[in-house]
């Protein structure tokens, strides 16, 4: 027996098999357009359920990469935290912890600032219904009713309101219900 060793899809391979099996191609016909079984592609779209994961994005309320580099000409010229603050319209607070998680004012670096809090807000958040027993047992109670994601959602914002940890929304229950993987549910 042959083994293959292990390929790594680029990102234009992965958007292509992603577009495909939102087109209805079948695994093994996608396997074959790359010369791989489909276990191989059915191992790439398991994890979401076949859902095409969002593309990553930054907040809107994350310092830029313009605002690091303002941080780190500040912190040349000597400013203090709360003059930096003003010129970018920030919170000195938030300076000064960007500042100190990121090397102190001996060491900070933009550039280097910025990968840092790129990867450090990639990680697998786990699943608001693995994280509170009460609410899953709930969701749980009202599914064997036969109850839809969706009833359900409207019910706990109804009998909850203005409690978010009580609620849940029905896209949530769906993956959790469908989708194993690195959220915990």
């Amino acid at each position: 027996m042959t083994y293959r060793t292990r390929i790594k899809y680029t990102a234009k391979n992965r958007f292509e098999i992603w577009e495909r099996w939102k087109k209805g191609e079948s695994l093994k016909d996608i396997g074959r357009l790359f010369d791989r079984p489909s276990s191989s592609i059915f191992n790439m779209l398991a994890p979401t359920g076949g859902i095409r994961p969002p593309k990553r994005r930054r907040s809107r309320l994350a310092l830029s990469l313009c605002e690091r580099e303002e941080i780190s000409r500040g912190v040349v010229a000597q400013l203090s935290f709360r003059t930096i603050a003003i010129q970018l319209g920030r919170s000195p607070s938030t300076i000064s912890r960007e500042i100190k998680r990121n090397g102190g004012s001996a060491d900070y670096r933009a550039t280097q600032a910025d990968q840092t809090a790129w990867d450090r807000a990639h990680r697998p958040k786990p699943c608001k219904l693995a994280g509170n027993r009460m609410l899953s047992r709930t969701v749980a109670a009202k599914l064997q009713l036969e109850w839809s994601p969706e009833q359900i959602a409207g019910w706990l914002k109804a009998a909850y309101p203005g409690d978010e940890r009580n609620q849940v929304s029905h896209e949530t229950i769906y993956r959790s219900l469908f989708v194993t993987g690195p959220r915990g549910a």
